[in-house]
């Protein structure tokens, strides 16, 4: 199921400044869940796996099944809308995982996918947002559930953790420069693809042409890249976001929804 994955050049030197101590490993198969068997498997290649165990109360009656599974007694590592890279601190030491879904992808998007979610374990923050959200996440849900749906309420979770996240892990990418340009590109290079959509989406969002999640998660993406983004995404681009983490992130959501009403 899983078999340490060879680094060289740039990516290695990543590891080594960042998480020198952290495992990636390919993945057999897809996956968010695994059976008690398969996890096992990473006890051959750690130290030690202690599942996450959350408190079930966080989590909406009517929360998406994922969601309630995560915070239930499965081993879960990624969810729905993490991508084909996930990383875990369940392990000691931590774990990056790449899946078999990006084996179309370009090797160096590859590469930055796995050099951003090195630097994001070094970070010691949740490696997903319910811990990240904990028991606000029913605040979050009680002023967006209304408007996007449970279903909405949690991509719009993904999108905002994925931006809190940005705004730490943005000053490190903006430092490759010198030492890792091939990533600095790869980097750069996903920003570029993203920039254009960027323009119009607060007008396609108040013409109801693009849902309110799926413009948060387009916008929430372009954090970490630094792109100027467009109100009311541009709030989430800041200090007092990164300082106040979930507490300014539901406040922001509960006044943006008032204003698009």
């Amino acid at each position: 199921m899983f078999t340490e994955r060879t680094l060289n050049g740039e990516l290695s030197a990543v590891r080594e400044a960042n998480a020198p101590n952290a495992v990636v490993l390919n993945c057999g198969t897809d996956f968010e869940t695994l059976a008690p068997a398969t996890a096992e498997d990473l006890l051959l290649l750690t130290d030690s796996v202690d599942p996450l165990s959350l408190d079930p109360s966080w989590v909406p009656e009517n929360a998406p099944d994922q969601l309630h599974r995560y915070a239930g007694g499965d081993f879960t590592i990624g969810l729905p809308g993490d991508g084909g890279v996930a990383w875990t601190t369940q392990t000691d030491p931590a774990c990056v995982l790449v899946k078999p879904r990006l084996e179309s992808s370009p090797d160096s998007f590859v590469d930055f996918l796995v050099a951003e979610a090195l630097v994001q374990t070094s970070l010691d923050e949740p490696e997903a947002f319910p811990e990240f959200f904990g028991e606000r996440y029913a605040d979050l849900a009680a002023v967006t559930d209304d408007r996007v749906g449970p279903s909405g309420t949690y991509q719009l979770a993904v999108a905002l953790y994925e931006a809190y996240l940005g705004l730490q892990t943005r000053p490190v990418f903006e430092a490759w420069s010198e030492d890792y340009p091939d990533l600095l590109d790869a980097w750069a290079d996903a920003g570029e693809r993203l920039e254009p959509r960027l323009s119009d989406l607060s007008t396609e969002v108040a013409r109801g042409q693009t849902d309110f999640a799926a413009a948060a998660e387009l916008a929430c993406s372009a954090v970490k890249h630094g792109l100027d983004l467009p109100a009311p995404f541009a709030a989430l681009d800041t200090a007092a976001y990164r300082d106040h983490g979930a507490e300014y992130a539901c406040k922001w959501a509960e006044k943006t929804l008032q204003q698009l009403d």
